[in-house]
């Protein structure tokens, strides 16, 4: 496997235990997070994660660092 594989599957585990509530810990910083209406939210570094509208196709999620 290769370092971009690993990098990969450990970034979307830690996005969904993030969005499922078992994660409070920001992804940039390591702070803890403000789970907000439809999004999540790191008041140090800014970074958010946010529901942008439920598609047919899914859920779009956006990463955003401030």
């Amino acid at each position: 496997m290769s370092d971009v594989t690993a990098f990969h599957r450990m970034l979307e585990q830690e996005l969904n235990s993030l969005l499922r509530g078992a994660s409070l810990e920001c992804l940039v910083c390591g702070e803890f997070v403000l789970h907000e209406a439809g999004a999540i939210s790191c008041p140090k570094c800014g970074a958010r994660l946010r529901d942008e509208a439920a598609a047919e196709s899914g859920v779009r999620l956006r990463l955003q660092a401030g």
